[in-house]
This record gives structure tokens, sequence and C-alpha cells, in this order.
């Protein structure tokens, strides 16, 4: 890719519950962490003034056409009981990414599914085309800009997905029409970032100012809190012209974002109306069960800050969701009748939604602090859930005595779209310099590898190795550790073996193939939670000996290998996924 043809970075940020994004012209601009040319966009079908919109679709009876997206695409307040005569919004689709039980996803309309894609994969794919031709209007509003030649996107993704994740989110962007993959099998105008990682660059300039602890070595945490997770990641400024950081932990992650309260409130609605009359609400009358998690949100998971304990708030059923009158049976119907219809919402009731999702997040920033070598200065939490007043003051009567700093981001819910944009413009500017000669100043230095990485070799077999093991002439396959799990790595830092040889005489190359696992240790390729990066085959001179290695770039793996001679063997690592590791 020609990184000079770049003249605006798009920092995307396609969230659980809320998607936006920022852009950034890049003319006479060098300095990465100066925020002050960078836009985010708050005109939205329908709204003006939100920095992000809902991760909504509204598809027509069929399911095929999108008719709205975003917030329009949410239900308003019903005003009978009538049915609905819209399909049913469709939401929540990017949960079916990620490690979440099966049982916990939302179920998704079956109309959505193809023989080319699952529901939802086609659902990213839709609400990625939809903000996409927003961001192009935008952008392409400066003249000379041309969408797919001179933008770089940059598209955050929770700390915890895979390789395969993030895979099925290039896919769909190139569906949706982001990137054009027709002459680049993988287009390198599509970047992704992790959502913590890009919250750490937005408060490494905007947060440690403000504290004073704008100094090498000051090591803070980011809580980010979004809507399906909550991601987190530890760093340490190690730069500061240019502003640079080290990773210092492994980033972790889980699901307990904001929407798992909202969860436990249905949970408490099948208690009070029963199972059944919920699950006909959500099948006949969608709009109107979508309105009364709407209302809850804005009565009682928003404004509850757990000070009061005398918290009471009333949801009227009748104006609510009208048509739960038809479908709860006669001895609930009478209760309700003797209520008028309010369902009463206490103190202890929403202590008991919010706690097991507040302590699961406490548990992550204990292991994150015990885990740092050193002392953490400051945790900046970002994203919509932090702006809880609740999660705030929970947070902060666990941690305040072991951290210095505990403060919300400046507007949280754009923290990481903006940090997004700002690792768009490193890349880009690092490129650039690369390419003069010039060092490279990446924003991130370092990261911690979440994976041991390793190759499949060929050796012999010993009386301690598996006798089910062996392969033909007394060998077995082994997997030969490179990098372990845990390990701090420098941007382009190299990891080298020497001395491979082929098995025979009259083979031509060499084939390396490349995994990773989750374990600091293992013996072999196969093993539980082993996976295939990818696979390098090197043709063979006359000298029969090479050498393999790889480097971790800023969000791939290159491998390469050479003869011992130092004459560089030039192939192409054959990617199996898309070989990000983060």
């Amino acid at each position: 890719m020609s990184w000079e043809k770049i003249s605006v970075v798009v920092g995307l940020d396609f969230g659980t519950t809320y998607s936006g994004f920022s852009y950034c012209h890049t003319e006479s601009k060098h300095d990465v962490a100066d925020t002050k040319n960078i836009r985010t966009n708050d005109k939205w079908p329908g709204e003006v003034g939100n920095l992000k919109t809902n991760t909504v679709l509204q598809y027509d009876s069929n399911f095929v056409n999108v008719e709205r997206w975003g917030n329009p695409a949410l239900a308003k307040q019903p005003k009978s009981k009538r049915a609905n005569n819209e399909t049913r919004p469709v939401e929540l689709f990017k949960l079916h990414l990620g490690n979440l039980q099966k049982e916990n996803r939302p179920k998704l309309p079956v109309e959505l599914r193809s023989e080319e894609s699952e529901s939802h994969e086609k659902a990213i794919t839709d609400y990625l085309r939809e903000i996409g031709k927003l961001i192009k209007e935008t952008v392409e509003t400066r003249k000379g800009v041309d969408f797919k030649e001179n933008v770089l996107l940059v598209l955050t993704v929770p700390a915890e997905y895979s390789e395969n994740d993030k895979a099925t989110m290039r896919e769909c962007a190139r569906k949706a029409g982001l990137i054009d993959l027709i002459k680049n099998k993988k287009s390198q105008k599509l970047q992704f970032t992790t959502e913590p990682e890009a919250a750490a660059i937005y408060c490494m300039k905007n947060k440690l100012q403000q504290y004073n602890l704008l100094t090498i070595g000051t090591m803070f945490m980011i809580v980010d809190c979004g809507g399906g997770t909550v991601d987190l990641t530890t760093r340490k400024l190690i730069g500061i012209k240019p502003f640079q950081l080290g990773e210092v932990t492994e980033r972790i992650g889980d699901f307990c974002g904001s929407t798992f309260i909202d969860n436990e409130f249905v949970k408490f609605l099948r208690r009070k109306l029963g199972t059944r009359a919920i699950d006909r609400l959500k099948e006949n009358n969608y709009g109107q069960f979508q309105y009364l998690i709407q209302e809850f949100c804005r009565r009682v998971k928003e404004p509850f800050t757990g000070e009061d304990m005398e918290f009471r708030r009333e949801l009227d059923i009748e104006v609510t969701a009208p048509m739960l009158l038809e479908y709860v049976d006669e001895d609930t119907r009478e209760i309700l009748e003797d209520n008028e219809w309010l369902i009463e919402i206490n103190y202890e009731d929403v202590i008991s939604w919010f706690d097991p999702i507040i302590s699961k997040i406490n548990r992550m920033i204990n292991i994150q602090l015990l885990n740092t070598q050193g002392t953490c200065s400051a945790m900046f939490l970002v994203g919509g859930f932090s702006e809880s007043k609740y999660l705030q003051k929970r947070i902060m009567q666990d941690f305040q005595h072991r951290v210095q700093v505990i403060s919300v981001s400046n507007q949280p819910v754009a923290a990481v779209v903006r940090g997004a944009t700002m690792y768009g413009l490193s890349l880009k500017y690092s490129s650039v310099a690369k390419k003069l000669g010039n060092r490279k100043e990446y924003v991130i230095s370092t990261r911690k590898l979440n994976f041991t990485y390793g190759i499949k070799i060929l050796s012999r077999w010993k009386d301690h190795h598996p006798p089910n093991r062996k392969v033909f002439n007394d060998r077995i396959y082994l997997f030969e550790t490179f990098v372990q799990r845990g390990k701090e790595v420098e941007v382009d830092e190299k990891f080298i073996s020497k001395g491979y040889t082929p098995l025979g005489s009259t083979q031509t190359a060499l084939k390396f193939e490349l995994f990773k696992t989750p374990e600091k240790d293992a013996n072999y390729h196969d093993e539980p939670g082993m996976e295939l990066v990818g696979t390098l085959r090197v043709p063979l001179d006359a000298n029969r000996k090479v050498t393999f290695g790889f480097s971790f770039g800023q969000m791939e793996i290159t491998a390469f290998a050479k003869n011992e001679l130092g004459q560089n063997v030039q192939v192409r690592f054959e990617l199996s996924k898309d070989s990000v590791y983060l």
C-alpha cells in the first residue's frame, strides 16, 4: 500500500449497542497525540448531537433490505395494544462473535441466514454497509478524497477477539464495500486495534497531562466498559516526543457489559409475569419488548447510584408494553390488576442485577493490578457503561487505596473511536518515515503476547515420548517454542532459529507451520488449544540449511527464511487466518 496516498484516517468503533466514528485529514499534521484536528461524527439519521448511534437494524418483511438503521430503527412508545406490523429490529448481533456461550447469545431471525453467511454475519455486513455510506459521505466532502484510494480505516475490536473473529470482521467489511480486495487479497487499508488499546492512546495525552502524570515510566490502566464486553489493558509511557506506549500486562476481557444488566431485568420480568408471557411479547411484539427495556435503562439503570437505600421505581405495563395484558395467565393478571398494572423495582432488586456484573469487572481489575510489576498510577474508565455512577462508586471503593488516580475519561463514549484514529495516524506517519529511511516511531511500541508461538518440527523419538506418537523411522512431531505467552515484544522484533534441513536428498522445499497456543508451555502441535497461524514454504538451494524466523508488526506476523550463506529467500507467508496477535 502507498501510505503517501492516505489523506484521511477513519476510526470506527463498531460496538455491541452503540457505534460511532472519528476522522482526521492528515495534511500538515505531525503530532499523532494532538487531537485538535480529529472530528467525531455527531450527525446521524434521525438525530443530531450524539457521538454514537444505536447498533440496530430494521429490515423489510423478508429480512433482505435494510429499511432503517441506528436510532430510527428503534421502536418508539407503543400507542395501543395492536401488534406491530413491522419485522422485529435486529440488535446485539455482535455478541455472536467472541467466546460468549451459545445459550447466552441473542437469537437472530432465521431469515437472515443464507448459504453464504450466518445470520450475524449478514447483520454485521449490513450495518457496516449503512454506517460506511455515512462515513464516505462525510470524508468525501473534501475535494480530491476517494474513499477506497485515500482512506485508512481502523476498526476497533474487543480484546478477547480471536483471529477467526477478526477474519469474520474483515470479510464483512469487504462485503460491505469498505475495502477492495480484488487487487490485494489482504487490504492494508483496513487495520484493527483493540478497544482498550485505542482508549489507552487517547488517554495517554488527554488524561495523563491532566493529572501531572506525563512522565516516562508512568503506568496506567484502561477499563473499557461497553455494552457487550469489558476490556482491560495496562500500559507504560515509554516516550513523550514522540508519544509511545508499552504494554505491561496481557490484555483481558469478558462479557460483562451493560447489556447483561438488561438481561437480569428480563429474568426479573419472567419471574413476575411468566416466561411464556415474555416469550410471546418478544416473538409477536418485539417493538413493545424493546421499548420496555429502553424505559428500564432510562428510569432505572442509568440514574441508579447506589446511594439511596430507598430507591424505588414503578413501570406501568399498560403504557410500556400493553400487549403483555393479553399474554399473562389469570393468576398473574389478578395480581397485576390489584397493583394497577404497576411493577415495582426497589433498591435490592437493582443491586442484585448490578453487583454480579461489577464483581466480575473488579475481579479482572484486581488480576491486572496483581500482574503489574510496579505501581499503577492511574485507572481511566471509558465506554458508555463507565458513566454509571454505581459502577464508578464500586470501583472507587475497591481500588482507591491501590491506585492514585481513578477517573472517568472526558467524553468516555468517544475515547475509543478517537484513539483508533490516533492509532491510524501513527501507522501512516511511521510507515512514511520508514520509507524515507528515518526511525520508526510507532505510538504502540511494545505488546504483551497472549499466546505462545512455535513451529511443528520432525525430531527423533525418545523413550520418554508417548509410543503412540511415534511415526516413520522412529520419528516424532514436536512443538518447538519460539516465544512464550506473556513476553513483552517490540514492534518488528524478530525471533529466529537456524539449521533446519530437509528429511531427504530429493526434497526441494521445506514447509514451516506456525502454531500458537494460550498455554505457556507445550510439547505437541496438536494439543488442545493449538491453532495453526499459517504455513511458509521455502525453496531449497544447494546449501540445504535454512534459517526460519518471524516478527510481530503492528497488527500482523511476518515470516521469513534465508539459507546459511545469508542469501534471503523471498517467499510469501500464506496465512490461514488474519494472523494478528492481539
